[in-house]
């Protein structure tokens, strides 16, 4: 088989971490298969750099600053060939430049344009293990380019599916994608398998196992991935296009702490204020999740979106900005979480929205905001309920059996 590899900030955090995965790598090896490696940086690494740059200003080029933080993945996966190499098994480190990993211009967040996969290719067939430094490529002028959060999965997907690999595994500081966070209900349940749809969502609600780019990326290339633990021996979670049919209805509840509530009061009900709205909060790259407008009898709406917390501050300005009529009220909300439940089983089976709402209301929680999707349902609420409707909602579907 070939398989993909990576391994995060916290498996390769130390130099007997950076031993430890060689080890691992090596087992892969033995039993036959073709590997290459994607490391991240040693944890703790990239924020030093950031810190180094801010030491001067904080405001850095963004061009310097991805040549900076890039040089983190350079050195583990050095490292870690190094140690490989030191054991028998001969290895070769190759930057993101090297790998042949294209992205477009825009540094500190770029995005994947093409792999070249030759260098790869080429020491495989040499017998080599290859370590790749993840999170980083080059632009077409050949300036250093960085992928942001999450960037060295997407280094891992994209070039599982440039190689064609068999398996691409996330090696990280869990063992798999859990019903809900363990941390809330000690209940929770390892998933064996959750669909790519399934996963995204799970992802983009505040699941912290996989960034939602790479899982987007996955699907695409049709990369059948695996998350699981580098410091233990148990299976992980398969991650794949194929969809159990007799699965659970639900296959987990995600709680997003990220969010934040405007509500425009009192808006003139016209064609065209809502494009003007959030034409507005589009142009500065704010990020409108969920949406419920409300009409009133005098001829003015009461609009209310949610955005991450992050960016509370400068939404509401934008909002008082836009300025759609001089009547309106505006109002914000920081104390609310987001609280989901995802399964495709959903799509066909009734009364799973019913259970959610009823379940909430027997722990006497109110809901203020409610979207749904083919494979998920929403629900805003008030913050200091949040860790009570995870629990609530993951013994109503008998996730914990």
């Amino acid at each position: 088989m070939l398989i993909v590899q990576k391994y995060g900030g916290t498996s390769v955090g130390t130099l007997e971490r950076i031993d430890a995965v060689a080890e691992r790598v090596i087992k892969t090896k033995k039993e036959g298969n073709k590997v290459v490696v994607i490391v991240s940086a040693m944890s703790g690494v990239t924020n030093r750099l950031i810190e180094y740059a801010n030491f001067f200003t904080n405001e850095p080029l963004g061009r310097e600053m991805d040549l900076l933080l890039s040089a983190g993945e350079r050195v583990t996966s050095s490292l870690l060939a190094i140690a490989l190499s030191a054991k028998g098994y001969p290895a070769i480190a190759f930057s993101g430049r090297q790998a042949g990993m294209i992205t477009d211009h825009f540094h500190t967040k770029a995005r994947i344009s093409a792999i070249n996969p030759e260098n790869i290719n080429k020491a495989l067939q040499d017998d080599k293990i290859v370590v790749v430094a993840g999170f980083q490529g080059v632009d077409e002028n050949g300036d250093v380019t960085t992928l942001g959060r999450g960037g060295s999965d997407l280094s891992a997907v994209a070039i599982a599916g440039a190689i064609n690999a068999d398996v691409c595994e996330i090696y990280t500081d869990v063992d798999g994608v859990y019903t809900t966070d363990p941390r809330i209900e000690p209940k929770a349940k390892k998933l064996d398998q959750v669909s790519y749809d399934e996963m995204l969502e799970l992802a983009s609600l505040g699941a912290k196992v996989l960034q939602n780019r790479s899982v987007e990326l996955a699907k695409k290339l049709n990369v059948n991935l695996i998350t699981r633990s580098s410091f233990n021996d148990h299976e992980g979670t398969l991650i794949t296009g194929e969809e159990k049919m007799e699965d659970a209805i639900i296959s987990g509840i995600a709680l997003d702490r990220n969010q934040a509530r405007i509500t425009v009061r009192k808006v003139v009900d016209r064609p065209g204020v809502a494009a003007e709205i959030f034409s507005a909060l589009a142009k500065e790259e704010i990020n409108v999740d969920m949406i419920i407008q409300n009409v009133g009898r005098d001829g003015t709406t009461n609009l209310g979106f949610t955005v991450p917390e992050n960016e509370l501050h400068k939404a509401y300005e934008i909002i008082q900005k836009v300025n759609p009529n001089s009547g309106e009220v505006i109002e914000s909300d920081n104390e609310i979480v987001k609280v989901s439940i995802v399964g495709v089983g959903m799509k066909s089976h009734s009364g799973v929205a019913s259970l959610a709402f009823q379940t909430l209301a027997d722990e006497g929680i109110n809901i203020q905001m409610i979207s749904t999707s083919e494979i998920k349902i929403s629900m805003i609420i008030n913050e200091k309920y949040g860790e009570l409707a995870v629990r609530a909602l993951h013994k109503a579907y008998n996730l914990d059996k």
